[in-house]
């Protein structure tokens, strides 16, 4: 799920590489939503292939994070 994830980096140091599969979808969704800023595969390449980097976390991914964290 793409905020267990996003909770899961939010300590990590940036930029950060993914390489697993899971990890890179979380990551395109998070992007689409506007909580990260990240180079991502295009479309129509495979996900492991090419670059996938998170650059950081921004404040609305922040935030996002201590709302679910609050919630539990």
């Amino acid at each position: 799920m793409p905020m267990d994830f996003l909770r899961r980096i939010k300590d990590s140091q940036f930029p950060l590489a993914l390489h697993d599969e899971a990890d890179i979808r979380n990551a395109i969704v998070l992007e689409a939503a506007g909580m990260i800023e990240a180079q991502l595969p295009p479309p129509d390449m495979p996900l492991t292939q090419g670059a996938s980097v998170i650059f950081r976390i921004t404040p609305e991914g922040r935030a996002a994070i201590s709302r679910a964290e609050r919630s539990q």
